[in-house]
């Protein structure tokens, strides 16, 4: 899979990348570069640049230097964190609880991008939700479900890892873009009474708060714009994907209330 850079607005490129499992089955990953108010750029995830797509990127952050913070949102994706800051070693480097633990060596800032007090830090650009009624870190490191979900402001567009995946149907069953929660979910919710309850209302919360999302950039899958999804709101793609979540979570409320 070549990485290649999709301008999803103007202040708003979303990278799509390659990761490889086991080598051999390339599922893709991504990351979005975007311009703040103030001029400046953050990164939403890390990837490692190579060839015409860091050339295209540098064009555009003036070498890296206008680039002012990375935020790794996803605690399983770590792969890219080391070269990121690397490569843009001034920029202020925020994680996750996970991504600061494995690699304490880095110079990370002390709020973590799970908590309140990052998201206060960016509020004038981006609002960000962290799912609820779910592990955010699961002890299976299988469980890929949780991420920090991040909304540009300006041009409605929501940045997500593993979370919401985008996937594009066979032409045979009409070739349209199909939203839905992780596979991981039944695995992924917290082992309580209640977890249920609390996950649906953080998912019509979220189609509440955003309901003006008009594109949708979900790692491993696809970037869904206004252009490619038949016109139809990310908030009506993202309620039809806790219908069918439903049978999972009743399943769930059964054993555990």
């Amino acid at each position: 899979m070549a990485d290649r850079v999709l301008q999803i607005s103007d202040g708003f490129w979303n990278v799509r990348g390659s990761f490889k499992i086991g080598g051999v089955v390339d599922i893709g990953t991504h990351a979005s570069l975007v311009r703040r108010a103030n001029g400046k750029f953050v990164w939403l995830d890390a990837y490692t640049l190579t060839g015409d797509t860091a050339r295209e990127i540098d064009a555009l952050t003036d070498g890296g230097s206008a680039i002012e913070a990375i935020l790794n949102l996803h605690p399983f994706h770590t792969v890219h964190v080391r070269r990121a800051h690397e490569r843009y070693p001034h920029a202020k480097l925020y994680g996750t609880a996970r991504h600061q633990s494995k690699y304490p060596e880095l110079p990370w800032e002390s709020p973590r991008t799970e908590d309140a007090e990052c998201h206060a830090l960016f509020e004038e650009d981006f609002a960000f939700s962290v799912p609820r009624g779910v592990d955010f870190i699961s002890h299976n490191e299988n469980i890929h479900f949780s991420s920090v979900l991040a909304m540009h402001k300006p041009s409605n567009t929501l940045h997500v890892d593993d979370t919401l995946m985008c996937i594009k149907l066979p032409k045979l069953l009409g070739g349209a873009h199909r939203v839905s929660f992780h596979p991981t979910l039944a695995k992924a919710l917290e082992r309580r009474a209640g977890a249920c309850a609390d996950f649906r209302a953080w998912a019509k919360e979220l189609c509440d708060q955003w309901e003006g999302a008009a594109h949708l950039c979900a790692a491993h899958t696809a970037a869904l714009t206004p252009g490619r999804n038949g016109g139809e709101p990310i908030r009506v793609r993202i309620e039809r994907a806790l219908q069918k979540a439903d049978k999972t979570l009743r399943a769930h409320e059964a054993k555990h209330g």
